[in-house]
């Protein structure tokens, strides 16, 4: 071969990588967006809320920044605010995360938040919350309160804000924070109203859960698709049968309780609102924690996100 067809014949195959590469990027960037319900084959099942086509995730190159998905769920749970113990439905959390070369990382919520909780039922409904009250609203109130649909409370834990601080290794570990997680929690009940909280967005209950115990950690490798194949492009962690837990988060008062608020100190009051670091606790019964990521991220590179985010689309049954 001459050497201006050695040339043409380089120059061809640099203009079909880089035409491959933004095609790819591009294919990427118009896809559906990854979202609540959507139900995923294989190794890929714990992500179907990761945020792979978020442009934080798409601009990932596998070296200087990596994008990887993170889920970490528990069937069941509670949280003590001050003196008030609040159980938990179940609760997913879900999110992206880009690691960053010099070890930090960025977490990316989900569109619908990072933590999506199922309402629990607070045991001794509105009476165990804010009664005896010798508050003449608040007795007239606690005296209706043997009809159990007047009575009934429930709690969801909502996440407000995108989580930070989040540390790979603690998901593997005993007694690390794994990330910092904003959260407030939503009390329905009629005379409480649809806006009754504890916490907010601007004064959230920042969650830091660890393990409690060492969880049993595996890892599997698997297809872009989800299939398992030990030798997939893919990797797994698994860390499971660990509770999860925290103590070290402050509690602040309620609002929107009632007409204008007119219920917040009766629920302070009872539930001992605010409450300092270490006088409130959340368990998290038998969490379930799972991270997604390429095996060898610079062989995605310079498209690592892009990349992740074609192979989460794969799995999608």
């Amino acid at each position: 071969m001459s050497v201006v067809r050695r040339v043409t014949a380089a120059r061809t195959a640099r203009v079909a990588a880089v035409a491959a590469a933004t095609a790819l990027a591009t294919m990427a960037a118009v896809a559906p967006a990854s979202a609540a319900g959507v139900e995923l084959n294989g190794s890929w099942a714990p992500f179907n809320r990761c945020p792979v086509d978020s442009p934080t995730m798409l601009t990932a190159d596998g070296v200087a920044d990596t994008a990887i998905c993170i889920s970490s769920s528990s069937a069941s749970g509670s949280i003590k605010l001050g003196s008030s113990q609040v159980p938990t439905g179940r609760t997913d959390l879900q999110a992206g995360v880009i690691t960053h070369a010099d070890g930090t990382s960025t977490v990316v919520s989900p569109p619908e938040g990072a933590l999506v909780a199922a309402p629990a039922t607070l045991p001794g409904g509105l009476l165990g919350l804010m009664c005896p009250n010798n508050t003449p609203v608040v007795g007239a109130i606690c005296k209706q309160l043997a009809d159990a649909k007047l009575n009934k409370v429930v709690a969801t834990v909502e996440s407000v804000n995108t989580p930070t601080d989040f540390q790979l290794l603690a998901g593997v570990m005993e007694g690390q924070p794994i990330l910092s997680l904003p959260v407030r929690i939503k009390l329905d009940n009629p005379f409480l109203g649809d806006k009754c909280y504890i916490g907010s967005a601007k004064d959230p209950v920042v969650l830091r859960p660890q393990n409690a115990t060492a969880p049993d950690v595996s890892v599997d490798a698997f297809d872009p698709d989800g299939t398992e194949n030990p030798d997939g492009v893919l990797n797994r962690i698994v860390a499971v049968n660990a509770n999860q837990g925290d103590s070290t988060y402050s509690v602040p008062g309620a609002n929107g309780c009632g007409f204008l608020g007119a219920l917040n100190f009766a629920v302070n009051l009872k539930s001992a609102l605010p409450s300092a670091s270490g006088k409130n606790n959340v368990v998290l019964n038998s969490a379930s924690t799972h991270v997604a990521m390429f095996a060898d991220p610079t062989t995605a590179a310079p498209n690592e996100g892009a990349l992740l985010s074609q192979h989460w689309h794969a799995g999608v049954k």
